[in-house]
C-alpha cells in the first residue's frame, strides 16, 4: 500500500509493500503478501460501516451479487499496478465469477497532477463508452505505467491517454470520451469519489471496503471470510 505520508520515499520502495498472501496448491505456489498501513488508522474508521453509493461507479461482476467490494486506488500508485495485474484476478476467480461479490474502483487521485488528469480521463471514458471499455482502459493504464517514473509529473499526460485509449476503443469513440474530458464533464463523478476518500477516512492505495466496511485482513482467505460474513449479514 502507498501511504499519503513521505509518497515519494514510499514509492521508491513500492517492493516492500507487496499486497497479499495467496496460497494455490498445484504445481507451484503464488504468494502475495498484503503489509497494510491500517495500524495508525482511528479504530472508528476500522469498524464503522458506511454507506457508499455505487450509482454510475465502474465494476466487474453482477449487480445482483449480494456483497460490494470498493477498491480505492491511485494510477500512479505502483502497489495499486501490482493488485491490478495479480490480485484483482484472484478476486475475479474467487468471489466475482461464483456469483458472492461486485467489484468497484473509486479514485484516491493523491499523489500528483498525473493522478488526477488519469483519474478524471477514465472517468469520462466510463461515461461515454461504458462500463466493459472502462475496465479495458484501466487495466491498460496499469500495465502501461512507467514505474521508474512514478514521482514525476507529466508522464500521463492527455496525448498519453488518448493513446492509450485508442488501443482499445475506436477513432469515434475515443473522440467523443476526449470531448467529454475536454469538458470537464466527468468532474463530479471524480469529485464524488474524492469526497468519499475524505469521508471513509482512506489514507493510502489500495484500500478495499466491504459493503462499506475497511478491510484490514492480510490474505485473501481473510477477504473471503469478510464477504461470507457480510453476505450473511444482508
Amino acid at each position: 500500500m502507498v501511504n499519503k505520508k513521505n509518497t515519494k520515499q514510499r514509492a521508491k520502495s513500492s517492493s516492500k509493500f507487496v499486497f497479499w498472501m495467496i496460497g494455490l496448491v498445484a504445481v507451484c505456489l503464488l504468494a502475495f503478501i498484503f503489509i497494510s498501513n491500517m495500524n495508525d488508522k482511528p479504530e472508528t474508521a476500522k469498524t464503522k460501516t458506511n454507506e457508499i453509493d455505487y450509482a454510475n461507479q465502474p465494476y466487474l461482476g453482477e449487480k445482483s451479487a449480494p456483497v460490494s467490494i470498493v477498491e480505492f486506488g491511485d494510477y500512479k500508485c505502483p502497489s495499486c499496478k501490482d493488485f491490478a495485474e495479480n490480485v484483482v484476478p484472484m478476486i475475479q476467480k474467487e468471489l466475482i465469477d461464483t456469483g458472492k461479490a461486485k467489484f468497484y474502483f473509486m479514485n484516491d487521485s493523491f499523489i500528483n497532477v498525473d493522478s488526477k488528469r488519469s483519474a478524471q480521463f477514465a472517468e469520462a471514458v466510463f461515461q461515454e463508452l461504458g462500463n466493459d471499455t472502462f475496465w479495458k482502459f484501466h487495466e491498460l493504464l496499469y500495465k502501461k505505467q512507467p514505474d521508474p517514473k512514478y514521482e514525476k509529473t507529466d508522464v500521463f499526460t492527455e496525448q498519453f491517454l488518448i493513446d492509450t485509449l485508442k488501443e482499445v476503443a475506436s477513432e469515434q469513440e475515443t473522440a467523443r470520451a476526449v470531448k467529454n474530458f475536454k469538458a470537464k464533464k466527468s468532474m463530479n463523478a471524480w469529485k464524488k469519489d474524492m469526497d468519499y476518500v475524505d469521508k471513509l477516512g482512506v489514507t493510502g492505495t489500495p484500500t478495499l471496503f466491504i459493503n462499506g466496511k475497511m478491510f484490514t485482513g492480510k490474505t485473501i482467505d481473510d477477504l473471503k471470510d469478510m464477504v461470507e460474513k457480510a453476505a450473511k449479514e444482508k
